[in-house]
């Protein structure tokens, strides 16, 4: 009987999430358990994190890597944070909607819900960074999918919360990117 009643927890645990992400989910610049990812993964007892994110990745480079990651992960759930280095770039944003949205269908193909994580652009990138930012908001919606619209919105304008480069977060940012991230894990239908 006391097993039965064990059997949720484990149950619930089982919910594998593969992040496929880009250097703000590699925890760039940090020691791997320092980043989001790992903190998310040790504060829940819901998910099981993989870890699939490459700092420099590409929104095409996550649209390479997603077949064989789902084969080897079998998720539940994928996250896509990926289009900064993109954006940075000035790829054009039906492209990187391609690239997202394959992804997606790919993982929804493979029996995973999705959450895409929104990010932006500095404002000097003038329409392109407001075109940007809102493509994660249409894709979303189109597909489908959670999103976080703003990954980096907890942390505001805040200098003391970015490394030197000013777009990585320190390690003590970490924390409320997991807290993110996790609420909206929960709140995917």
């Amino acid at each position: 009987m006391l097993a039965m009643l064990a059997a949720p927890d484990a149950i619930a645990r089982e919910r594998k999430v593969l992040v496929m992400g880009d250097s703000l989910s590699a925890a760039y610049g940090l020691r791997p358990e320092q980043g989001w990812v790992a903190l998310a993964d040790a504060k829940s007892d819901k998910y099981g994190f993989h870890n699939a994110s490459i700092s420099g990745e590409t929104s095409a480079g996550g649209r390479s890597r997603i077949a064989d990651e789902l084969k080897r992960v079998r998720p539940d759930i994928v996250v896509i944070e990926l289009g900064a280095n993109d954006g940075l770039r000035g790829l054009p944003l039906k492209q990187m909607g391609a690239n997202l949205g394959w992804m997606i269908g790919s993982a929804k193909a493979a029996g995973a819900r999705v959450l895409l994580i929104g990010l932006q652009l500095p404002p000097n990138f003038g329409v392109y960074a407001r075109d940007f930012q809102r493509s994660y908001a249409l894709i979303a919606q189109r597909l489908d999918t959670g999103l976080i619209p703003h990954f980096l919105a907890p942390l505001g304008v805040e200098r003391n919360w970015f490394q030197a480069d000013n777009l990585h977060p320190v390690a003590e940012a970490q924390p409320l990117l997991a807290d993110e991230v996790l609420a909206a894990l929960d709140a995917l239908p």
